[in-house]
């Protein structure tokens, strides 16, 4: 058996369908990714986790032993995992505005609808490399910052934090 060979930029695809897996690990690879890990089901998936660092988690939304959005959750939450900020890219076959809705609140920083072709995998990739997002980590939310943009609200930011306190003297 040849060794494992473990870059900076290792991906960890996972995918129920083995078949689907290794289609997109051939994605991958045609990208120019060379160090690329399969897991087809939760445990699997979450045991690969705690193993090594990886650049990226793409993960189904439909994987045995639990969704992919519970396990992103899940992965936002464990505090001393060392792939608790990657960013996650979630495929789905047939998605609706409410699963993509809790995909973004569980954590997932980019999604994919199945079937999807290598440059649509590409742009995802390109965005996440271009357009880091911050790590947020509040009560109800962890996970990277959900807004796609900054806006500099310069002097007319109205939060309350923000007014100037009038003198007490």
């Amino acid at each position: 058996m040849a060794a494992e060979e473990i870059t900076k930029r290792g991906v960890l695809v996972a995918d129920s369908s083995q078949h689907m897996a290794s289609l997109v690990g051939v994605m991958l690879r045609s990208l120019g990714r060379k160090d690329i890990r399969e897991a087809y089901d939760a445990s699997r998936v979450l045991l690969e986790l705690n193993r090594r660092s990886f650049d990226l988690l793409i993960i189904d939304d439909d994987l045995e032993g639990m969704d992919g959005v519970a396990v992103t959750r899940k992965l936002r939450a464990m505090t001393d995992c060392p792939n608790r900020y990657l960013p996650v890219i979630m495929m789905s076959a047939a998605p609706d505005a409410k699963r993509i809705a809790e995909a973004r609140d569980a954590g997932i920083t980019e999604f994919l609808r199945k079937p999807f072709a290598a440059n649509h995998l590409q742009s995802r990739l390109t965005n996440i490399e271009a357009n880091p997002r911050g790590f947020i980590e509040a009560a109800a939310y962890k996970g990277p910052d959900r807004r796609r943009k900054s806006v500099d609200v310069g002097a007319n930011d109205r939060r309350a934090s923000n007014k100037p306190v009038a003198d007490a003297g």
